[in-house]
């Protein structure tokens, strides 16, 4: 699926710059396109660090490094030094090597000192990283750095996606503007569970480091944790939190200062909106599905059954062909292991994301059907853009999941995603 045809545009606005970073992305190489793929974002002063990583039991060599790295230097680090076209995934005690040598390579080029420098891959699992390519262009790239350079490291870490993804947010905290800019990529192998895909988010703001890893978790499991495409854990799956201070505010450090519930709405809005612009860049989308579960027993009951209809391979279809199948959504909810009396069930559908979702049209009621027309319920999954709302009746828990149909557009983009 191209631009031309692809049914949800990218983003438009430019992203801000964010104080004391840069930004850049070059060709180097890797890619047999010809097409961007290495990345840097640097920050002029020493950052704090926070990170998530991803749960599959083989995790790529960058995700190791960066591990041990956060573990080892999260108060003085400088950036980010991301490629794609190879993930550095199965690669063994050379691909351990690579992402220590690839790391260097950008330390070198900004001349800061050892264990000061992140990195990420993206690509094909199983092949050993190109680093004499990353090891000329990290100079190159380093050189090209600027503030305004956002949009080119974000198409420098593109593989499938059809465009590249950023977003910003500001804010105002003690007085002063801070902001928060991101970008990601990612568009099959996409699941929750951290899991997902690559992000980094760059932040003025002052705040300890313990608090931003705490702003960072709290914020992947309402953004990046509520998206899901196919299913699938990657093995290199990893968003970066990285803070300067450049902004100048009073240290953020305790979670009760309202500073820093204002720094966290802020980098919540710019992940869900990056989280978002991952699903709708789906390999295949053609629809994208705001899934919500309503009156559960708890929010983790909610999220399992929202969780499960967002992934169910016969509701993605259903919505693919504009088949109003209802009764796939609560075979989901059936199986997703949530607590459920089907007496109490109540199923909704709506054109538009939540907030445009009027009128809604129910489907069921008291886990029956409701005497809807069927023409009314295929017109509204026939929409771009559709919202699920189960309310299962039984407490106040509630989840909101992001998914997306599939199409045979995705199965032919994996099918030859190698050739």
């Amino acid at each position: 699926m191209n631009t031309k045809t692809h049914p949800f545009p990218a983003p438009t606005v430019p992203p801000l710059p964010v104080l004391g970073f840069d930004a850049a992305g070059i060709v180097c190489g890797i890619k047999k396109s010809g097409a961007p793929d290495l990345a840097l974002i640097a920050s002029r002063l020493p950052c704090k660090a926070a990170a998530v990583f991803t749960q599959n039991a083989f995790p790529a060599a960058p995700v190791l490094y960066d591990r041990a790295l956060l573990g080892l230097n999260p108060d003085a680090v400088y950036g980010v030094l991301i490629n794609s076209g190879c993930a550095n995934a199965c690669t063994a005690v050379q691909g351990n090597a690579n992402a220590k040598r690839m790391a260097e390579a950008a330390e070198m080029a900004l001349g800061s000192s050892d264990n000061t420098i992140f990195v990420m891959s993206t690509g094909v699992i199983g092949v050993q990283l190109p680093i004499e390519k990353i090891e000329t262009g990290a100079p190159q790239v380093a050189a090209q750095l600027s503030p305004s350079g956002w949009e080119a490291a974000a198409r420098a870490i593109m593989t499938t996606d059809v465009f590249p993804k950023w977003a910003s947010r500001q804010t105002a905290v003690d007085g002063v503007t801070v902001t928060v800019t991101g970008i990601s990529k990612g568009a099959g192998m996409i699941h929750p569970n951290m899991a997902t895909m690559l992000g980094v988010l760059a932040t003025d703001v002052h705040i300890s480091q313990p608090l931003l890893q705490q702003a960072l978790t709290e914020t992947i499991s309402h953004s990046f944790n509520r998206i899901s495409i196919d299913g699938d854990t990657s093995t290199n799956d990893t968003v970066l939190l990285l803070a300067n201070g450049a902004a100048g505010n009073a240290e953020i450090s305790d979670a009760s200062n309202p500073a820093y519930a204002a720094f966290v709405t802020a980098l919540e809005d710019a992940s869900a909106e990056l989280a978002k612009l991952i699903v709708q860049n789906g390999e295949g989308v053609t629809k994208f599905v705001t899934v919500q579960v309503q009156g559960a027993a708890s929010d983790a009951d909610a999220h399992r059954a929202a969780n499960s209809i967002a992934t169910s391979p016969l509701v993605k279809t259903a919505f693919f062909g504009s088949d109003a199948n209802w009764g796939r959504i609560l075979c989901a909810v059936g199986y997703s292991g949530a607590t459920v009396q089907p007496e109490r069930a109540e199923l909704y559908i709506a054109a538009g994301e939540p907030q445009a979702a009027h009128p809604q049209l129910q489907l069921v009621s008291a886990g029956t059907p409701t005497n809807y027309a069927e023409k009314d319920a295929a017109a509204i999954f026939a929409q771009r853009d559709v919202t699920v709302r189960v309310v299962l009746g039984l407490g106040r828990g509630s989840a909101t999941v992001w998914t997306c149909d599939l199409s045979h557009d995705y199965v032919t983009i994996n099918g030859d995603y190698r050739t």
